[in-house]
């Protein structure tokens, strides 16, 4: 079956579907995909006795059911039907890319635009090929404007993404040392990231560019269509000066106040994009103001929470050395007279690993009134020669710091998932 001919029955069980039988709800329309440890194949038929409309397979099943759908590979046969779900639409499609900063850019601009518009947005970082396509066939016939992530961790995928996506507008957020050890180093990077700008560039789109940004800068040479904004620059569309970074951004455009409960230079960057697409598609400042204003980050993403007399700068998340870098930064800002830097190992780094884990620490021995622990084998080889605490591991910095009492500090916590450096919070709790 051809993806025109299987669009309708999509739209007639009003694109309900599921990839996970475990998942499954009555009426679904079940995709057999495949992974390294799973076969959704194998799964099919009971998933049509479970309740579910059809199952789209790409191996025979010993049933004569016309609601076993075959196929040459489900994974393609779902990309190509979501783009081809896509275009159905005359709307404003947003990619949004970039090495840091990605999600928290979508969630602010959706905080903005769903002031005016209704929003269609990638659900949390759903962004990679399996990702992009669900988000995609989600998209419900009355969306205004979408807001999807793309991610990639090696060459070709911003390019594949792209040509699935179709946008029509994109904004990469930055260039930063992201997945060094696929891409070898920033320029790499660069060029990766770059292929969203190509795309557009080919496709009559529209650009959203980071001035600041040096990479993206030069980048937006090229473009025939750019919309540009600044913390920065006087000369681009959109200028949006700093009046506090510390402990909550505000920023004025205009003569309007913006206030956040974000902080950093990385979130007035984050902001200033959003602010940046919300005067583009004509929101009023105060529109902007309200949506910035609104919103609040979660998932460990640049979050400040009290604890007791204490303080805890959350962005355990995730981490490169360029957000690693930033986030020190915004640390270093803090007037505080007792402070503590909790860094997890960054992962995906190559042979680059152990330079670029020196640096950091160097980084984080230079803010005044400071204690720096360290979690895992990366920090541990990097601070060998240190006068500080390392521990190989996330379990045993955690207990380490439930022998110790912390009252009226500043913490940092970061690192890279796989090291899960929220769990500290477990010995900050009692400190607290």
């Amino acid at each position: 079956m051809t993806v025109q001919d299987f669009y309708p029955i999509f739209l007639d069980h009003k694109q309900r579907f599921t990839t996970d039988t475990r998942k499954l709800v009555q009426g679904d329309i079940f995709f057999a995909l495949k992974g390294g440890n799973f076969n959704g194949n194998a799964y099919a038929l009971n998933a049509l006795k479970d309740g579910a409309s059809y199952a789209v397979v790409d191996e025979a099943q010993e049933s004569d059911s016309e609601r076993v759908v075959l196929v040459d590979n489900v994974l393609e046969f779902m990309q190509e039907l979501a783009t081809y779900h896509r275009n159905t639409f005359d709307i404003p499609v947003i990619a949004i890319a970039g090495s840091n900063g990605k999600t928290t850019t979508k969630e602010l601009l959706i905080s903005v635009l769903e002031q005016r518009k209704k929003v269609h947005a990638t659900a949390g970082n759903f962004n990679n090929h399996i990702g992009v396509p669900i988000t995609l066939l989600s998209m419900p016939s009355d969306t205004e404007i979408a807001l999807i992530e793309i991610g990639t961790n090696g060459f070709g995928e911003i390019k594949f993404l792209s040509e699935l996506l179709h946008p029509n507008f994109g904004l990469i957020t930055n260039i930063g040392k992201e997945h060094l050890e696929g891409f070898g180093d920033i320029e790499g990077v660069a060029r990766e990231e770059s292929e969203l700008f190509h795309y557009l560039m080919h496709h009559n789109g529209l650009a959203f560019v980071n001035a600041d940004d040096p990479y993206l800068n030069r980048m937006s040479h090229r473009l025939t269509h750019a919309f540009k904004y600044s913390i920065e620059r006087k000369e681009v569309e959109c200028t949006c000066i700093i009046d506090q970074v510390v402990p909550q951004l505000v920023m004025e455009v205009n003569g309007q106040k913006i206030t956040s409960v974000l902080n950093g230079m990385h979130n007035a960057q984050n902001i200033a994009a959003a602010i940046a697409v919300g005067r583009y598609f004509e929101l009023t400042l105060d529109d902007i103001a309200q949506g910035v204003a609104a919103y609040q980050p979660s998932n460990n993403r640049s979050e400040v929470r009290t604890i007791g007399t204490n303080n805890v700068l959350m962005d355990a998340y995730n981490a490169n050395p360029s957000s690693m870098e930033v986030a020190l930064d915004t640390f270093s800002a803090i007037q505080s007279d007792n402070k503590v830097v909790l860094l997890g190992d960054m992962f995906e780094l190559g042979s680059n690993s152990i330079e670029e884990h020196q640096q950091i620490v160097q980084q984080a021995l230079e803010i005044n009134n400071t204690q720096v622990f360290l979690a895992g084998e990366q920090f541990c080889k990097a601070a060998e020669n240190l006068n500080v605490k390392t521990f190989q591991t996330t379990d045993e910095l955690i207990a380490h710091l439930k022998k110790r009492i912390f009252n009226h500090t500043w913490f940092l916590v970061k690192g890279s998932r796989g090291m899960k450096m929220e769990r500290v919070l477990e010995a900050l709790e009692v400190s607290g």
